[in-house]
């Protein structure tokens, strides 16, 4: 953990090599709108991950056996599918994040337009 450069909190954020915390940079470095919008896709995705996995793991626990009848066995197939979805999307939200606070990129589709 490093301290931040502007109010001394610690921070494993930086912005380049400066260390920054959140409030920081909001506040000096970063657009406050996108980051907002970065973090709640990122907890929104999560939540989505969270609930497919709860999904998956109420069919799979639903089947008797170890041997699903055939529909089991293609709930079972489908609810898998979207938990590697609902994670994907996840990673997808968490890079993005990470590019904006370690490199400041921003994400295409939240450039403002000329």
């Amino acid at each position: 953990m490093a301290a931040c450069r502007y109010c001394n909190a610690q921070t494993e954020l930086f912005h380049g090599d400066v260390p920054a915390c959140v409030k920081c940079f909001r506040e000096r470095i970063g657009e406050p709108r996108i980051l907002d919008i970065l973090l709640e896709d990122l907890d929104e995705t999560t939540r989505l991950a969270n609930a497919a996995s709860e999904s998956f793991c109420a069919v799979a626990g639903a089947t008797p056996s170890s041997l699903p009848y055939p529909d089991g066995t293609q709930r079972i197939h489908n609810a898998s599918r979207q938990v590697t979805i609902a994670r994907m999307a996840m990673l997808r939200a968490h890079h993005r994040l990470n590019d904006f606070l370690n490199a400041g990129i921003v994400p295409d589709d939240l450039k403002q337009s000329g």
